[in-house]
């Protein structure tokens, strides 16, 4: 399938949309220490060993604590995700960019929707999208489980083989690629980011999201 006839484009949010160089998720993963250190009353070291094991072992901390702690998922992601995201700069030629693409386009995020609409906002392109499939749409299970791919795909009516994923983690496109979508990866420096950068199932690969897609939208 030619890109530029896919009928829906699938965006991952964080470090994708916006450049990694923003460094905005260090505020969240601050905010997720301080969550559970709040929790458990245990000093900042010991929460974020926990917080890392969680996210090594579940996916996510959040998982980890709501299996553990049987904490309250919403809570947890209204107090991570109350950050600044003055840090992500406005870009009018994403917003053009986005516009020029043919399809529908959804994000796919392992955050809350809240937290999606407050960094599209401040992108400038919340009126971009059609939708948002967020942690809290997959049953706080994250990307890349397999299962909610399929949650995805059925709740918004998608043909796999005529839509694309954008991500920033091989990793999350894996599950895309098993299904029929042409996977893109937005690459960044970031030593964790690395893993699986290479392999089969990333179909194409960019450094610079706003101008991979206006080559696309040029063809």
């Amino acid at each position: 399938m030619p890109l530029r006839q896919a009928e829906t484009w699938i965006f991952d949010l964080d470090n994708t949309l916006y450049p990694a160089s923003c460094n905005l998720f260090a505020q969240v993963d601050r905010h997720i220490g301080e969550f559970i250190a709040g929790l458990l009353k245990i000093d900042a070291d010991e929460a974020y060993r926990i917080q890392k094991q969680y996210f090594r072992d579940y996916g996510t901390s959040l998982r980890g604590l709501m299996i553990h702690h049987d904490v309250d998922p919403q809570l947890f992601l209204d107090f991570v995700h109350a950050i600044d995201v003055t840090p992500v700069q406005p870009s009018p030629a994403l917003e053009r960019t986005l516009g020029m693409l043919p399809g529908r386009k959804i994000v796919f995020t392992n955050g809350s929707a809240k937290h999606a609409e407050n960094v599209m906002a401040r992108l400038g392109v919340s009126h971009r999208f059609d939708a948002i499939f967020d942690i809290v749409a997959a049953d706080y299970f994250p990307k890349p489980e397999p299962f909610i791919y399929d949650l995805l795909v059925r709740r918004h009516w998608i043909d796999p083989k005529r839509a694309v994923m954008v991500e920033d983690l091989a990793k999350n496109l894996l599950p895309a690629h098993e299904m029929g979508m042409a996977t893109v990866l937005v690459r960044h420096a970031a030593e964790w980011a690395q893993d699986g950068a290479d392999a089969a199932h990333v179909h194409h690969a960019t450094d610079d999201l706003v101008a991979w897609l206006g080559e696309i939208t040029a063809d």
